[in-house]
């Protein structure tokens, strides 16, 4: 049977289909339920939380289903040094961005004040509350850290764009490893190199981790029905952890807007960007993705720049200016054909028996 894989075994789930945990409030407990109940494993991305939000959270989703459900947090969440800019980068970030300011007719924010790292009190919680399944992005935690989950009996989960970082997450004693392939939506969680310079595609990720590591993979980026998912299988991954698809779904916690947008005709044009986060990251391509240059000294160190662009965000929802807000989406967008995810669940599922010659 094509769902009796590794995978399934050590995340205690019937079939290996995960759902992407989003960041920056997309995730919602309700999507987390319906695909932790029809088999799969839910997700949430939790790391833009406070540790008490994440013990409500876990509660929630406890209530919510008694199957097992993913945890996702950012063991690196800042780029800045000090946990700030220069006032030097900050008004030379200011200049970029003025010109869409004016329009909208708001003012320039200020300076944003210092950030600091929430992973250390946050994964308190998640050795406290032990969730079935602990996932994270941007690097590796310590080996207390992960050696608490095993004693906890928490799956870990780590998330790689390049072979080397699969070897060192495997190194590290994770249980499974996300190959992180750059079709994916939203952020590219690399951490050895940069994102720009760790851009594989999904099924290349897959077949060069596998020769390297033995650690079962689970293939994340393009994968959207029955045939993905088979096609990941077929290459020698785990598991499948599909995004986009689920964050189109009325569970997620997306705007209306947001996945109206996944279903256009502007889904097939995504880029990756740092100009909206600081972080490399994927979405639909609009003005502001197409006329700034790239070049990362426009922007402020991630998450200096998602406060610096908060109000820009906010103003251009007010006034429908749709054409200056970022949504996420990965390139698999085009051929989005499901708004529930409990349908999205059984047609993943009977499209990939039926690809694998109908043996359940």
């Amino acid at each position: 049977m094509w769902y009796q894989t590794k995978a399934s075994e050590l995340l205690g789930i019937t079939y290996p289909v995960l759902q992407g945990p989003f960041g920056g409030n997309l995730s919602s407990v309700e999507l987390v339920a319906t695909v932790s109940n029809a088999g799969g494993l839910g997700g949430f991305g939790a790391y833009s939380m406070s540790p008490q939000e994440i013990a409500a959270l876990d509660e929630q989703i406890r209530n919510a289903t008694d199957k097992p459900y993913n945890i996702n947090l950012w063991v690196n969440d800042t780029d800045a040094v000090d946990g700030t800019v220069t006032d030097e980068q900050f008004r030379h970030t200011q200049d970029v961005f003025r010109p869409y300011f004016d329009q909208l007719g708001i003012a320039l924010p200020e300076k944003p004040g210092p950030f600091r790292s929430r992973f250390e009190d946050q994964v308190a919680v998640i050795l406290d509350r032990k969730p079935p399944v602990f996932s994270f992005m941007f690097g590796i935690p310590s080996a207390d850290i992960l050696e608490q989950c095993r004693k906890a009996g928490i799956v870990t989960i780590g998330a790689a764009t390049t072979p080397d970082e699969a070897i060192a997450l495997e190194a590290a004693g994770v249980d499974l490893i996300v190959a992180s392939g750059f079709e994916s939506g939203g952020h590219r969680p690399s951490f050895l190199q940069s994102a720009e310079a760790s851009t594989t595609g999904t099924f290349v990720l897959v077949q060069l981790i596998r020769e390297k590591v033995k650690t079962p993979v689970i293939a994340a980026g393009g994968i959207a029905n029955g045939k993905g998912i088979a096609a990941a299988l077929t290459l020698g991954a785990d598991a499948v952890q599909i995004g986009t698809a689920f964050l189109a779904c009325e569970e997620s916690n997306a705007t209306p807007l947001h996945r109206e947008m996944l279903f256009s005709d502007a889904a097939r044009q995504t880029t990756l960007t740092r100009a909206f986060t600081g972080r490399l990251g994927r979405g639909i391509a609009n003005r502001i993705t197409s006329t700034l240059a790239p070049d990362t000294k426009n922007f402020l160190p991630f998450p200096l720049q998602t406060t610096f662009l908060s109000s820009l965000r906010k103003a251009a929802l007010e006034k429908e200016q749709w054409d200056m807000i970022y949504f996420w989406g990965g390139q698999i967008a085009p051929l989005l054909k499901h708004r529930k995810a409990a349908g999205l669940m059984q047609s993943l599922l009977e499209e990939t028996t039926a690809y694998f010659g109908g043996r359940k």
